[in-house]
């Protein structure tokens, strides 16, 4: 069975809403444990984020529906799961340095409902990777909006002051390297190699004993192709013979990625009709085959035959193939390698909304991104953006959203755009647009400035829970700033 907390204290356990933190410390530690500790102990946030909690359950194996809260083994309970998420983003920390925290830092563990020397709990690196994995994009969406709602509460707005929302996109990149076409067909035909070799391994099978060896001498490969194509020669005549000598490495390394892929078909061949094995064992290695096919036909296209690749067939990972490539224009940043992720920050700069964008542009995001913000914050009044958002159709589109729609025309203005652009309030707003950029940067910081999880799913999972561990310590700076002022008291005049 499955808990969101043991509301039973155990023998030397601390209540939450007990735990002391440092309201003079400045690391993000103690601001992230105090927007916790606020959504704990405050009982209208408590019960709604609770019941979103709740939900956080495994899949079944057989994809029948999820797992009973009630029976089974006690898992781990949801608010641990909160936390531990919570911690990974907003301290921009791998699992590894999560397990070292909630296994040693006393007040972490507090938090976690452990006792001090009494309780000799510990928890496992996978374990915490496995139970972090359960949140879903959507859960955490709700979940962001209840933080938010907490975070307007504690800076006392009132229920009928309007939002004013701020939005701009920035790239979070994917773990990748650095693409080319010759290094991706590495990377294919390595993991081919491998996984024809486990597979074999597994079944007792001996094909693939030299799958090391195969390995080096299909790098040796890469690395001659890799080390002409850096030639400098200036001279006609040896720039053509080197051209001729690069084309020929090129053949030498597509026939030898061939060859490896023509002993996995048979590999796969036999796995599949004298092994038996079921195709979902078999799907990795399909992927895998399917990378290499296309990355030897884009070579010999591109290198052997002279022809462009059109930017649509283009792969720059096989292990996040979601991954784009992106340049947006700014000075030292030539191409990024991720997507782009759109957010919208009211004026307490809390993060209201975001949005994915997966091989769309600011201008075709501008609607459906305002639309769904104004539906989760029906008080959204304004929202600013930059030209990049701009089109006629926007322009209409957002004005039946929001009262004031700050969005600068592209290029020479109207007499009735250039009144609108004129207006004191519209002014207003431009004007403090631009501390939006504060939000991404406290984003790209606090765990946003690459994505270490998997795939798009996982991609999507680790950016909303980025977004939720940002508002969790802007509220717990918010409560921060409010304690120590209060345990100042007021500034005395000078006599």
């Amino acid at each position: 069975m499955r808990s969101i907390i043991d509301p039973q204290l155990q023998f030397s356990e601390q209540d939450i809403a007990a735990i002391v933190l440092d309201p003079k410390s400045r690391d993000d530690i103690p601001q992230l444990l105090r927007g916790l500790q606020y959504i704990y102990t405050t009982p209208e946030v408590r019960e709604r984020v609770f019941a979103i909690l709740a939900e956080v359950l495994p899949e079944r194996a057989d994809a029948k529906g999820k797992v009973s809260a009630e029976t089974g083994r006690p898992g781990m309970a949801q608010w641990k799961i909160l936390v531990m998420g919570v911690l990974r983003l907003g301290l921009n920390a791998d699992y590894d340095r999560i397990h070292e925290l909630v296994n040693q830092h006393a007040t972490i563990r507090q938090m976690l409902g452990h006792g001090d020397w009494a309780d000799e709990t510990t928890y496992n690196l996978q374990t915490i990777k496995d139970n972090l994995r359960l949140f879903t994009p959507e859960i955490l969406d709700r979940i962001n909006q209840e933080v938010v709602r907490a975070g307007h509460q504690a800076v006392k707005k009132s229920p009928d002051a309007g939002l004013a929302g701020r939005c701009d996109s920035f790239v979070v990149e994917t773990d990748v390297h650095f693409p080319t076409d010759i290094n991706l067909l590495l990377d294919a035909v390595r993991k081919t190699i491998e996984t024809c070799a486990d597979l074999c391994q597994e079944e007792g099978l001996s094909d693939w004993r030299q799958s090391a060896y195969n390995i080096r001498q299909f790098k040796k490969s890469y690395r001659r192709v890799q080390q002409l194509k850096r030639s400098t020669a200036k001279d006609p005549a040896k720039r053509a013979a080197r051209q001729t000598e690069i084309a020929d490495a090129h053949r030498a390394y597509l026939e030898q990625a061939e060859g490896y892929l023509t002993r996995a078909r048979a590999t796969r061949f036999h796995l599949d009709v004298g092994c038996r094995l079921p195709d979902v064992l078999l799907a990795l290695l399909d992927g895998y085959i399917a990378h290499a096919e296309r990355q030897i036909d884009q070579i010999r296209r591109r290198v052997l035959c002279g022809e462009p690749i059109p930017h649509a067939e283009k792969v720059f990972s096989i292990f996040q193939p979601h991954t784009e490539w992106i340049s947006k224009g700014k000075a030292g940043v030539p191409v990024e390698l991720g997507l782009r992720v759109a957010v919208v920050e009211d004026q307490y700069r809390f993060i209201l909304h975001h949005q994915v964008m997966e091989k769309v542009t600011d201008d075709q995001i501008a609607v459906t991104l305002i639309e769904d913000t104004r539906a989760r914050f029906p008080n959204l009044k304004s929202a600013s953006m930059d030209k990049g958002f701009h089109s006629p159709a926007n322009q209409i589109g957002l004005a039946q959203i929001v009262e004031l729609p700050v969005v600068p025309k592209k290029g020479k203005c109207s007499a009735a755009e250039a009144a609108r652009e004129s207006a004191p309030e519209f002014i207003r707003l431009r004007r403090q647009h631009p501390a939006v950029e504060s939000a991404i940067n406290a984003l790209e910081i606090h765990g946003l400035d690459i994505c270490r999880d998997d795939g798009i799913a996982g991609f999507k999972r680790y950016v909303a829970l980025a977004v939720v561990a940002r508002n969790v310590q802007r509220l717990g700076a918010i409560l921060h700033a409010q304690e120590a002022a209060r345990e100042r008291g007021p500034y005395k005049r000078a006599a």
